[in-house]
């Protein structure tokens, strides 16, 4: 029964050469999470490390292939993957949404944004076939997704659900039938299956739950039928964030969703699972190896980190200077009215300190923090969120403040009406609050009990 692997999430890789520079390039990374000129450079250190690692021989990709559907991309993924394959590993991927674009972008040289060929979904199967679709003992193509024996114990669910008849993210009535249909054979066969799918099946952090883009559609139903089927550990990615959460359904089933942070973006790693038995599974976290890129005296680790905190403060800049650029981002570019609202707010974000809200607000502030932008709070409070085990807990300076502000807010934020991805009003407070702090099971290494 033992069975050990790697894991990859979003590796977005981008042939370098198509273009990646400019002043039309650099206004889009100014929000951005990911790397996007770096990719390839960061794609080929990771895949080094894996063609030398001996714990496991086999490697899953867990979908989101390239940065957004370029052909060129694609081929050069697969030249990776195809040496990876010739180093003696098993390689096993999924593709998902930033697979296939008929209008893909890069900036040529002299810096503008044009389109490269893009990559139809229907060319995904025949592109991908040797890594999975292969080696399958059951496929749907319609949906690309398959089923594969890892071991002579353990089969492994691999889903794709970009490919809904309505072009929805979802599972429709035929992907479910087949899902189940593999799941029964799985059971009749005395094996062990574990899924892989792109979306999160839950939200990584309890204040992802109210945002419908950060996990999968019909979650709710999908989840506790994945559970009751057998599928008791599902591997994730999507969001870039790192994070492992449960649920329990009212049978009595596991499951437990491993999402794993993107190797793109801050915080950068790759996952080593250890299968101990159908009941027992290790997983721990593996820091991506550094990659060779000007940045411009950094660790690798500090570079990718900045260019998170950059995305957050560049937002509460453009709030201030420009607040049609943010609220463009969200759909309200055209609501002119409140321009001046948000740049006045923009203002005080970019000056006040921690210290100075704590004492306009009448809450008690620790000494280390009050000198802290609280724009540089905000920042490294989001990202924490997403590079998982957050430190923002209660009997903290920071975690302490937090709480307090959230506790001013309260009475403003319960009067919105939004729910959570079961379909329950959420108390937004709340959310934030447990989104902050030390959540149930460790983000990064853990042992997981499926029965």
């Amino acid at each position: 029964m033992p069975f050990d692997f790697y894991l990859v999430a979003d590796p977005h890789f981008f042939k370098n050469s198509l273009g990646a520079k400019g002043e039309e390039y650099d206004k889009f990374m100014r929000y951005e999470q990911k790397c996007f000129a770096e990719t390839e450079s960061i794609n080929r250190a990771v895949f080094e490390y894996l063609k030398a690692a001996d714990e496991a021989d086999t490697v899953l990709f867990a979908g989101d292939l390239s940065f957004n559907g370029e052909m060129e991309s694609h081929l050069e993924f697969i030249n990776l993957l195809k040496e990876l394959k010739q180093s003696g590993k098993r390689v096993f991927v999924i593709t998902a949404d930033h697979d296939f674009n008929d209008h893909p972008f890069a900036f040529d040289e002299n810096g503008d944004w044009y389109e490269p060929e893009g990559t139809p979904r229907e060319k995904l199967f025949d592109l991908y076939y040797e890594f999975g679709f292969e080696q399958a003992i059951a496929v749907d193509r319609q949906h690309l997704s398959y089923v594969a024996q890892l071991t002579d114990e353990i089969r492994l669910l691999a889903l794709n659900n970009d490919g809904a008849s309505d072009g929805g993210r979802h599972f429709d009535e035929e992907h479910i039938k087949w899902i189940k249909e593999q799941t029964a054979k799985a059971r009749e066969d005395g094996q062990m299956m574990i899924a892989m799918n792109h979306y999160p099946l839950l939200p990584g952090k309890p204040i992802f739950s109210i945002i419908n883009t950060s996990f999968q559609k019909d979650s709710a139903t999908v989840s506790p039928m994945l559970a009751d089927e057998g599928v008791h550990l599902v591997f994730t990615g999507h969001m870039h964030n790192q994070s492992i959460n449960k649920i329990t359904t009212e049978a009595g089933n596991r499951l437990y969703d491993v999402c794993t942070g993107s190797i793109i973006a801050d915080p950068s790693v790759i996952r080593h699972v250890h299968i101990k038995s159908k009941s027992t599974v290790e997983v721990k976290t593996i820091p991506a190896p550094d990659f060779e890129w000007d940045t411009k005296g950094k660790s690798c680790t500090q570079y990718l980190s900045d260019l998170f905190d950059n995305m957050i403060l560049n937002m509460l800049l453009d709030m201030r200077d420009n607040p049609y650029n943010v609220l463009r981002r969200v759909g309200a570019g055209d609501k002119k009215k409140i321009f001046p609202i948000v740049s006045k707010i923009g203002k005080i974000l970019n000056k006040i300190t921690v210290g100075r809200l704590c004492r306009l607000l009448w809450i008690k502030c620790d000494k280390s923090i009050k000198k802290m932008q609280l724009k540089n709070f905000a920042a490294e409070l989001v990202r924490e969120a997403f590079e998982g085990n957050p430190s923002f807990t209660e009997g903290t300076p920071k975690g302490d403040v937090f709480i307090k502000f959230l506790k001013r807010i309260h009475p403003f934020l319960k009067k919105v009406n939004v729910k959570d991805y079961l379909g329950n009003r959420a108390d937004i407070c709340e959310l934030l609050k447990a989104s902050a702090g030390k959540q149930e099971i460790d983000d990064y290494n853990a042992v997981l009990t499926l029965e």
